[in-house]
């Protein structure tokens, strides 16, 4: 199967989900409860449960942890570069400059298995682990600044970063679940990808991306360009192992984290425009994911 094509389910249950809220009895109060579990239940759970099943040797690890690190924190600054752009609505940038940095769990996930089997999750586990929270920092910071709120506070508070940094902890500490306990965390977490991006099509509204077209494009830019172009100067100057360098590639090439509309949604941000750029930066990670591991192939080969 194709790197497309594995983008495609994702796609295909966003259009799900706006078909479902908007022609049939499964209206909005319905999906405002759903986008609810999945961000305070079952998104945390799938998130926990995938960096606590991957041992990790950290210090074996170090230098594909600082690729990682190195390219959200590239996008996190890029993404904020714009907030000065004149006429840049500060609400709208508040809610969409997280899709410039975060990234596609589920995505990465099954994508990681496929290029590099079981060591190929490990490693992504591990980018997942320290790369989860400084996300959620670049995107909880301006969200709760924009809404007046306690940064410090809503940064505690975040499920996905409490999920993270336990999963982390525990890892670190090699605490193992038995075996009933994470098979139930494993059909838990796994409700969290159908349900989070049929969430996203009930909230989608194309239209909402008109409010700010410059800034949306932007934004897809730095995710789907920039930030692959940050990965290929790591790769080549850190010493990483060959499939670490494939993995890293990828993940820097990944579409946005459907998550973030549900974050934008529970800040009071801009839940329609959010939605309108995860989805099409889903389309566009359909092309540019592939484009960039062939052009990577090519590169090393």
């Amino acid at each position: 199967m194709s790197v497309a094509l594995l983008l495609l389910p994702d796609f295909l249950l966003i259009v799900l989900g706006w078909v479902l809220c908007r022609h049939t009895p499964l209206t909005r109060p319905l999906w405002d409860g759903v986008e609810r579990l999945v961000y305070y239940l079952l998104f945390p759970v799938l998130l926990f449960h995938s960096i606590l099943r991957h041992p990790m040797v950290v210090g074996e690890l170090l230098p594909l942890a600082a690729g990682g690190l190195g390219i959200v924190g590239a996008g996190i600054v890029l993404s904020q570069l714009l907030g000065r752009w004149p006429g840049v609505d500060p609400r709208l940038h508040a809610s969409g400059a997280q899709i410039a940095f975060r990234f596609n769990s589920y995505v990465a996930l099954a994508l990681a298995d496929r290029l590099a089997g079981t060591q190929g999750l490990a490693w992504m586990a591990l980018l997942m682990a320290v790369c989860v929270p400084l996300a959620n920092v670049g995107a909880v910071w301006p969200l709760a600044r924009q809404g007046g709120q306690g940064f410090v506070r809503e940064l505690v508070r975040n499920p996905l970063v409490i999920a993270t940094v336990s999963g982390l902890a525990a890892n670190l500490l090699g605490l193992r679940l038995p075996e009933i306990a994470s098979t139930t965390l494993a059909r838990v977490g796994g409700a969290a990808l159908p349900l989070g991006l049929m969430a996203v099509g009930a909230g989608l509204q194309f239209g909402a991306l008109r409010e700010g077209p410059r800034l949306a494009a932007a934004l897809l830019a730095i995710r789907h360009a920039a930030l692959p172009l940050v990965a290929l100067g790591l790769v080549l100057l850190l010493p990483l192992a060959a499939g670490q360098r494939t993995l890293l590639m990828a993940f820097a090439a990944m579409p946005t984290a459907s998550s973030a509309y549900v974050l934008a949604v529970r800040m009071g941000g801009h839940g329609p425009y959010v939605a309108g750029l995860v989805t099409v930066s889903t389309l566009v990670g359909m092309v540019a994911l592939p484009a960039w591991l062939a052009l990577w192939g090519w590169w090393s080969g």
